[in-house]
């Protein structure tokens, strides 16, 4: 993987106008040792509950990003240690959420990018409420199933197609 968010950014200025290539509101915290990761887009929307999560990242990856829409909400942690264990061993490049995250020394011990708004001690609920591959709004942000995601230390851009 050789790419810059600023070179996709600078490459291709008529994506970002149109709307095509949007860049994600820069408030996200880096977790995991992939500093860059890019792949399709598998989303989800759920809010204090990750038995979504955990089922979604039980599946094979397949080089793939889950975003979650998790509401912005700072009360409760969806990903922890456990899911970065299970996304890292089937295949996910990584995790983008609109929440928060715990067990932030076993997420950074994956090989795996996760970018979130926080860490939280508390762990989610496991109602299995939510959806799955639906446009989700991330910080303002639409979402859709099969978008590419491409985060690294600059950013988390969101495409409607491949770039580089």
């Amino acid at each position: 993987m050789t790419f810059a968010t600023t070179d996709l950014c600078d490459d291709h200025p008529q994506l970002l106008e149109d709307g095509r290539l949007a860049v994600l509101p820069p408030v996200f915290q880096k977790y995991g040792q992939k500093a860059r990761f890019c792949g399709h887009a598998t989303t989800l929307k759920v809010f204090e509950d990750n038995a979504l999560v955990r089922s979604t990242l039980e599946a094979p990856g397949n080089g793939n990003v889950l975003v979650i829409d998790g509401g912005g909400s700072l009360r409760r942690a969806l990903v922890g240690g456990q899911l970065a264990v299970l996304a890292q061993d089937n295949g996910w490049s990584g995790i983008v959420v609109d929440g928060c995250v715990r067990d932030s020394d076993e997420i950074n011990a994956c090989a795996i990018g996760v970018r979130a708004l926080a860490t939280h001690p508390r762990k989610s609920s496991k109602l299995g409420a939510g959806e799955r591959n639906i446009q989700v709004v991330v910080c303002g942000v639409a979402v859709n199933p099969g978008d590419w995601i491409y985060a690294d230390a600059d950013g988390v851009l969101v495409s409607r197609q491949k770039l580089g």
